[in-house]
């Protein structure tokens, strides 16, 4: 993430486990454990956001820098669509993906292998659903059912390979909401609030800074 996000962020002093410390020693460093959620004032509302769909490499501080016009605004992309880990939760870039299909399957010849199978829609010949089209399947699966007197059985099925279903995963991830532009400032203001405001915690120090216990640990 961008350093604005990490500038929002309260410092953190925790034990000192340098070579030669004293009990009393703490080394002050970025609390990485602190996030904020997402105020439920503005986020609460989906109306304050808008789709957007991720073309091919974006990255999120591109997104951003499109959207905001502040590359460093990357985080708030993320935050607004609960997205942690970048690597498992944002599209991967073409090579990315490729690698992570070898890697998955072992093989190209794995990767166009048959991962489930899901049934094409069946309708009476009066238009009525029998069964849904993309309901996940076993390949033996059919359907028996009676029409205008008669019974009959289908067993209509697309055959949904390793890849397909990867890429599927691929393409939802591309759809991602945006909060819209004239929310941006307050956003940014109560989420410099939220990560600042440490004084319900029980190793307060200040709103700047928290700090651990120095325990140690005998054996």
């Amino acid at each position: 993430m961008a350093n604005q996000y990490f500038s929002y962020l309260p410092d953190f002093e925790y034990v000192s486990r340098l070579s030669g410390a004293n009990i009393s020693d703490y080394v002050r460093v970025k609390n990485l454990f602190k996030r904020t959620k997402v105020n439920d004032t503005i986020f609460g509302d989906l109306t304050n956001f808008t789709k957007y769909k991720i073309i091919g490499n974006e990255r999120p501080d591109q997104v951003a820098f499109k959207i905001y016009g502040d590359s460093n605004l990357d985080w708030l992309v993320m935050l607004t669509n609960n997205i942690v880990n970048y690597q498992n939760e944002w599209p991967l870039q073409e090579d990315a993906f490729y690698n992570y299909l070898i890697g998955k399957y072992g093989s190209e010849e794995k990767i166009f292998g048959v991962h489930h199978y899901e049934t094409k829609e069946v309708k009476s010949s009066l238009g009525v659903t029998i069964v849904p089209q993309g309901l996940e399947v076993p390949s033996t699966y059919s359907v028996t059912f009676y029409d205008n007197g008669q019974m009959k059985t289908e067993s209509l099925l697309d055959t949904v390979t390793n890849y397909e279903y990867e890429q599927k995963i691929q393409n939802d991830r591309r759809n991602i909401f945006l909060l819209k532009t004239q929310f941006l400032s307050l956003a940014l203001e109560t989420v410099e609030d939220v990560l600042a405001n440490q004084s319900g915690s029980s190793q307060y120090v200040s709103d700047e800074l928290t700090r651990g216990e120095n325990i140690r640990l005998y054996q």
